[in-house]
């Protein structure tokens, strides 16, 4: 079976911040990802493994968690999609994708490329919008699901 090598590993994490009025009462926040693969046992099982490489068609899980450190109010959490996956779903019915490198964004069902419309195939950023209510918990995670190409 021929493997591929990606950098799923600690993705990297674009924290887009929400800036107030008030620089000083912008939430500061950190980021961490970890990428399983999804593997299904016999029985119908599903289950979530490290690992570092991953062969075309394997279903990764990236699980993004969020720490807030500081600050006051909601943020946004911007992650790009490794190439050489497609995006699959999201545990959160609240993302947004975008199709353009992060220039535009919206619900998959209602973006456009090239004239047609948008599929899974052409994510290339997906992101969440963190209301203040849920930020002052302090933490949470948010899980997104693509699979290898």
């Amino acid at each position: 079976m021929n493997r591929v090598r990606i950098a799923m590993r600690c993705l990297p994490i674009v924290a887009a911040l929400a800036v107030p009025a008030l620089a000083s009462a912008s939430p500061a926040i950190a980021t961490r990802s970890d990428v399983f693969r999804e593997s299904v046992r016999p029985a119908g099982q599903r289950r979530l493994e490290a690992a570092q490489t991953f062969a075309r068609g394997d279903r990764v899980v990236t699980i993004v968690r969020w720490y807030r450190l500081g600050g006051k109010g909601g943020f946004t959490i911007v992650n790009p999609l490794p190439s050489g996956t497609a995006y699959q779903d999201s545990a959160r019915e609240a993302q947004e994708v975008s199709v353009d490198g992060g220039r535009t964004w919206g619900q998959l069902d209602r973006l456009r490329i090239d004239g047609r419309d948008a599929t899974a195939e052409d994510v290339t950023h997906v992101r969440w919008r963190i209301p203040a209510s849920i930020a002052e918990r302090g933490s949470g995670r948010i899980a997104y699901s693509a699979v290898v190409r």
